[in-house]
């Protein structure tokens, strides 16, 4: 009986986790817009919103070119021992944006502003 009551919790954990996972893969990249409007939309925690996903996003961008460093290609963004923090995060997205104003249109993934931020400030020197 114990037996039966561990798979059918097993069983339960599986099916959320499944769950998560098609729901996950259907995730789409936020815009500008979406970012700017998910500010707004939120007086008191609208900030901490954006702040909290501008260093998700961060995160993910450095991951992803570790990622392919290991798999041997070549890379646009080496930190090579030079400071970067989550606090930065928002900083690096808006000088991005206003180095670049006008290039970037409000329908362009958060993502795409990041990496370029980065690549910038912290380019390869291959």
């Amino acid at each position: 009986m114990l037996h039966t009551s561990f798979k059918s919790k097993w069983s339960l954990v599986g099916l959320a986790v499944l769950s998560f996972l098609m729901l996950a893969s259907n995730a789409h990249a936020m815009s500008i817009r979406e970012l700017r409007g998910l500010e707004k939309s939120d007086k008191s925690h609208g900030e901490n919103y954006v702040n909290y996903y501008l260093v998700g996003t961060m995160e993910g961008v450095l991951e992803a070119q570790a990622q392919s460093a290991r798999t041997g290609v070549l890379v646009a963004v080496c930190l090579e021992g030079r400071k970067l923090e989550p606090s930065m995060a928002k900083s690096l997205y808006n000088t991005e944006l206003k180095r670049n104003q006008g290039v970037y249109e409000a329908d362009m993934p958060v993502q795409l502003v990041m990496f370029n931020a980065l690549s910038t400030v912290y380019p390869c020197s291959h």
